[in-house]
């Protein structure tokens, strides 16, 4: 089973140009038939044509709608605002969201979303952290969610995909904080004879995170396995992988120009139902 994630920045090159790439990036990580793939910062304009360019089953969870200042506006107006513009000038207009492309022979059985920065848990963290007022309201300000997808297969085998997008910030309590809220919440979602896979931007390294270092050492019939040796990560249970990798530039590269600030990690996963 070959799953991948990349955060797709939007759909911008590095350095930002003008147009957004974001076709040529979902055909690019779906054109050898991977089995999932989670994809982050996808631009709102962009969800409708997901299944039509990749060729999968989607389902997705807006973090930030589409913006004229205050104004919620329709994302296809918010690609027209933001065509003039590159890089972070254009972000503000176009919204994002994170996705999950899977086999079209798959049936759902659930697809639940959780914020992972609400109000209520940044205030908690916060006052935990000794954080400032203002640094919980930053923490706030953008919307970072976790979706959870959980579909069968016609022989009958039953997965269980999850796809976070962590906030980004020096403090990485804050990351770390999300991370040990998602993998709370997959753990509730979670059924006996389902494989878990976690896939996302985490923007956290793995010897940083004192979730990972906790779910990596918990007791055998607990333990997960990770694998990502950057801030994209593939976190499994009742399952393994067999092979992990991060891909070259030369892979991300289209007309001469790099696509995204991140790369996409991907992993060959075999299942291990028993524990």
């Amino acid at each position: 089973m070959l799953v991948r994630t990349w955060n797709l920045h939007l759909g911008n090159t590095v350095p930002a140009g003008r147009r957004q790439h974001v076709e040529e990036m979902v055909e690019l990580i779906t054109a050898d038939k991977p089995d999932v793939v989670a994809l982050q910062e996808v631009p709102g304009w962009a969800l409708k044509h997901l299944g039509e360019w990749s060729g999968m089953q989607v389902t997705s969870a807006r973090a930030k709608r589409s913006k004229l200042g205050p104004i919620p506006i329709p994302a296809g107006f918010g690609r027209t605002l933001a065509a003039p513009h590159a890089g972070k000038r254009s972000k503000k207009y176009v919204g994002k969201a994170n996705a999950i492309l899977f086999p079209t022979e798959a049936v759902v059985r659930s697809h639940k979303t959780i914020t992972l920065n609400t109000n209520p848990f940044v205030e908690d963290r916060g006052a935990l952290f000794g954080l400032t007022k203002k640094q919980m309201l930053w923490w706030e300000r953008e919307r970072r969610v976790c979706q959870v997808l959980q579909y069968e297969m016609p022989d009958r085998q039953r997965y269980l995909i999850a796809n976070l997008h962590a906030t980004s910030t020096g403090d990485l309590r804050i990351p770390d904080a999300e991370l040990r809220r998602a993998i709370n919440f997959v753990i509730r979602c979670a059924e006996l004879e389902e494989a878990l896979i976690v896939l996302g931007d985490y923007n956290i390294l793995r010897a940083q995170s004192t979730t990972i270092g906790e779910l990596m050492n918990a007791p055998r019939e607990d333990r997960w396995m990770t694998s990502g040796p950057q801030i994209d990560y593939v976190l499994l249970r009742r399952a393994i992988n067999t092979s992990a990798r991060v891909w070259s530039e030369q892979e991300r590269t289209y007309d001469g120009v790099l696509l995204s600030n991140n790369p996409p990690v991907e992993a060959t996963v075999e299942l291990r139902l028993k524990s």
